[in-house]
């Protein structure tokens, strides 16, 4: 890889910044000084800037807690973004495992890893997805085989798939489901009359939200939990 691009894939330079670095001299490959974008750096090559190492970044896992009041989007809104809430080089290329509304808080997973990615979300895979939800009013007693059986929501043209409905309390629900139409879970319970004060997700697959993380905090998953989560899906 070109020295250049290295420093690009590497920091928040751009590549006009990362020319003026290299010819000021504060870049040395193996302790000597080069100043040329067009050096190529060899597997085992020591980069250092300001004699700070560098390092190509790769692929990023993160959970976050979401808080209310952020939306999984990059796009200017009236709300700020989740992505807002990370300190982490090259924010742009992340994006988040599918969406939660601005005011549904709990477990997001946020990676640049697409394939990854399209393996939790696909309802092909059949991931699922675990929410509880307090309601306006209390469950009705066929609750639980209305979800099970499938509701054709306004606007689809296919049911949802079976999802598994738990009562917590009369006003409460955990929610299982496997796909992520907009709006789904409250869609759901609006199909049953009722409305979704609060939303909050626990759980994507195997993966418990971390109950050490406060809400806007959040960790890189360990390898394992990478590795975990993908044969899942």
């Amino acid at each position: 890889m070109r020295l250049d691009k290295f420093l690009g894939e590497s920091t928040d330079l751009s590549r006009t910044e990362a020319r003026k670095v290299l010819k000021s001299g504060e870049i040395t490959v193996n302790g000597e000084v080069v100043d040329k974008g067009t050096y190529v750096v060899q597997e085992g090559d020591v980069v250092r800037w300001d004699d700070e190492p560098l390092a190509l970044i790769g692929l990023r896992y993160i959970m976050l807690n979401k808080p209310a009041g952020y939306e999984c989007s990059l796009k200017n809104s009236a709300y700020p973004s989740v992505m807002m809430l990370l300190d982490v080089d090259k924010r742009e290329r992340l994006h988040t495992v599918g969406r939660l509304d601005v005011d549904t808080t709990g477990l997001i997973l946020i990676t640049d890893d697409g394939q990854w990615t399209h393996r939790i979300i696909s309802p092909r895979h059949q991931c699922d997805k675990v929410y509880v939800a307090t309601l306006a009013e209390p469950l009705p007693a066929n609750a639980e085989a209305v979800f099970q059986a499938g509701i054709l929501l306004h606007g689809e043209d296919k049911p949802t798939l079976p999802a598994m409905l738990e009562r917590v309390d009369e006003r409460t629900a955990r929610l299982t489901i496997q796909e992520g139409k907009y709006h789904q879970v409250k869609r759901m319970f609006a199909y049953l009359g009722n409305r979704v004060l609060t939303l909050h997700r626990e759980r994507i697959g195997s993966l418990v939200l971390d109950d050490s993380l406060e809400p806007g905090e959040s960790r890189y998953l360990t390898p394992a939990e990478v590795q975990e989560l993908a044969a899942q899906s």
